[in-house]
């Protein structure tokens, strides 16, 4: 037998541990070269494509984020399998193998898988690239569909970039080869266990950070996120690792002076390998959970984000189209009658609209010490609670000689002015004092215009000013509401090219700002699903990898209890719960970091973000529970089959 045909059956007999390797290496070089085929497709690198250079440089971002993140799940595999074959390093050592052969004999199994993974990698990409490419069209809004090609470019780079990941890698882990001695190779699986131990600090400063992270991201808003950030991540991830470490340990240690829980049935085998699994594991599932994490994070904020983007627009574009013009009937944007004229020829019906009068003023503003200007929109109250009824807003009640602020955006929690404050509005008129009621932070009209900030008035002293106020210097907001109007985007691009140049920024469109969001995160949703499904099959194959580099000893154990009178149905349950609490465990940790990070995001977005972030939840639970399932049909059928009765 030569060292080839070792190197074979080698592969061969630790199948059940290279499976999950291969596969997720699999995933990892098609979603690579998939991605890398888009970035070198022909139609894309001449501009043949305009709509697709928006997602080039995310694909190419995504790339190397693949590269590094495959760097490091494959070193991990690769030490995980150095260390489950040390006894049979040893014995191949013992039977006159030297260090060199060793090296030659795992250089040429690495070498083998890697050409397979790259191959087939490669393989089923070119297979699903054309299916990819039908959705990115169909999400681009590309008048033909993208031409399946096979890039040479593209398979090189995935060719020589992988393999070359693989062998330096490779080459890293022949390095422990060569270290370590025969007697420490033969004893590595024979080695005692001394007993977990923990620091009651540590478990202290674990649920501190924890508790200190929450806290802070409970707090995020959008106008501190840049000063809470980058503690609450710290802070989180340190929490987190001494949660493995040390609190594992510590809550094992707790359940086992529980009697009544401890010495019930298979309880007592399952806590004390638990103690141990744990503590031997915590970084794996230390790992796996910030990961977990950060896929959720990911995922959940792209897919809320894509569901939030059609409110977050109504609130900023309360109307379809709405356009702000100075002075009465100037019609300097664009004439309604003209508008409503379009709409109709081209079919579109008219659900409402919205003809706003008041009068620009000038308010002295305290910022930093410095007094400063700025411009408000003095209204009606009937007028601001007409429209305020129609979104579903509170009202308002306005006594004489009293105001109401309103402040734009919702999402800026900033406080301008106080309750009880007076504000002295600049009219052409005069000056005119009014005692502010209240501050209300998002408005009934868009957001986009400089008349956007409002100050609500008692309706007869509106009149009065109105009167007195010449019609050049009052200002019109114009607002119209289409029904359907997702649909309306050709006779909504027909009415904008009306209006003249030197205007546009007083015309505002609900339709064509939710198209391209929508287009923009539907495809930033597209391309992370399988970015995100990758660093779930890795996180999860994480897990696999260690479940069955300690097999041999679980075996053993396992027979040994057998001998003692413990039947298979005990052992698949002590089992399950084992495998159960190490897949599960730091998903659980995970989905209760994610949802601070969702609460905070909906603090940002101020909307009710939960139904969308639930159904996330959901399918990565669904996900790794198929994934457990699997996992623990393998070691199972392992874990009997060296059971003696």
């Amino acid at each position: 037998m030569n060292f080839r045909q070792l190197a074979l059956k080698n592969i061969r007999g630790n199948w059940h541990q290279y499976g999950a390797f291969f596969w997720s290496s699999v995933f990892s070089v098609t979603i690579f070269y998939i991605y890398s085929a888009f970035i070198l497709h022909p139609d894309v690198i001449n501009g043949s494509m305009p709509a697709a250079s928006k997602i080039r440089e995310v694909m190419i971002a995504c790339d190397y984020i693949i590269v590094i993140f495959s760097f490091f799940f494959i070193l991990y595999s690769m030490s995980a399998f150095f260390k489950s074959r040390k006894k049979e390093f040893g014995l191949l050592t013992l039977f006159g193998m030297t260090k060199g052969q060793i090296r030659w004999m795992v250089l040429l199994e690495n070498v083998i898988i890697s050409i397979l993974a790259v191959a087939c990698g490669i393989g089923i990409g070119s297979l699903f690239s054309k299916l990819f490419f039908m959705g990115l069209a169909r999400l681009l809004e590309v008048d033909s569909p993208i031409r399946f090609v096979i890039p040479v470019k593209a398979v090189l780079l995935t060719v020589i970039g992988f393999l070359l990941l693989f062998l330096t890698i490779t080459l890293l882990t022949l390095y422990q080869v060569g270290r370590s001695e025969i007697i420490d190779l033969l004893r590595a699986s024979k080695q005692p266990k001394k007993m977990p131990a923990f620091s009651i600090w540590l478990v202290v400063l674990s649920a501190v950070c924890l508790v200190a992270g929450y806290t802070l991201a409970y707090q995020i808003t959008l106008m501190n996120f840049i000063l809470y950030f980058m503690p609450v991540v710290f802070l989180t991830v340190l929490g987190t690792y001494f949660l493995f470490t040390q609190g594992s340990v510590f809550i094992l240690r707790r359940l086992q002076r529980r009697t009544s829980l401890y010495y019930n049935q298979t309880n007592l085998i399952t806590i004390s390998q638990l103690t141990f699994k744990l503590k031997d594991n915590a970084r794996m599932l230390f790992m796996v959970s910030i990961l977990s994490a950060v896929i959720l994070s990911a995922s959940g904020t792209v897919y809320v984000i894509l569901k939030d983007t059609r409110n977050q627009l109504m609130e900023h574009y309360p109307q379809s189209i709405a356009f702000a013009e100075k002075g009465l009937d100037s019609h300097r944007v664009l004439d309604p009658d003209v508008l409503k004229s379009t709409l109709k020829q081209n079919g579109v019906e008219l659900d409402y609209e919205v003809r706003m009068a008041g009068i620009p003023v000038r308010i002295p503003v305290e910022l930093g010490g410095r007094v400063r200007e700025q411009q408000l929109f003095i209204v009606s109250e009937e007028d601001y609670n007409t429209q305020a009824k129609r979104q579903g807003k509170p009202e308002l009640r306005v006594e004489r000689g009293h105001a109401s602020y309103i402040y734009p955006y919702k999402e800026q929690q900033r406080k301008s002015f106080t309750p009880g404050q007076n504000l002295e509005a600049k009219l052409k008129t005069g000056t005119r004092t009014f005692t502010l009621d209240e501050q209300i932070n998002g408005s009934v009209v868009p957001t986009q215009f400089d008349i956007s900030t409002l100050l609500v008035t008692d309706a007869s002293e509106f009149k009065e000013m109105m009167d007195a106020t010449p019609n050049e210097d009052k200002s019109v907001l114009y607002g119209y509401e289409i029904k359907n109007w997702e649909e309306a985007s050709p006779t909504v691009h027909q009415i904008e090219k009306m209006v003249p140049e030197q205007e546009k920024q007083n015309f505002g469109t609900r339709v064509n700002q939710y198209l391209e969001t929508k287009q923009l995160m539907s495809l930033m949703l597209f391309i992370g699903i399988f970015v995100s499904f990758l660093f779930f099959i890795a996180s999860g194959s994480m897990i696999y990898f260690k479940l069955f580099t300690e097999i041999e000893e679980d075996q053993a154990q396992f027979r040994a209890l057998t001998r003692i009178g413990i039947t298979d149905k005990e052992i698949r349950r002590t089992v399950s719960k084992q495998v159960g609490m190490i897949f599960f465990i730091p998903l659980v940790v995970g989905l209760v970091h994610t949802s601070f990070a969702m609460k905070a995001l909906g603090n940002m977005l101020i909307s009710n973000i939960w139904p969308y972030a639930a159904v996330v939840f959901v399918i990565f639970a669904l996900m790794q529970t198929l994934y457990f399932l699997a996992a623990r049909r393998s070691y199972m059928k392992r874990i009997l089959a060296h059971s003696v009765r």
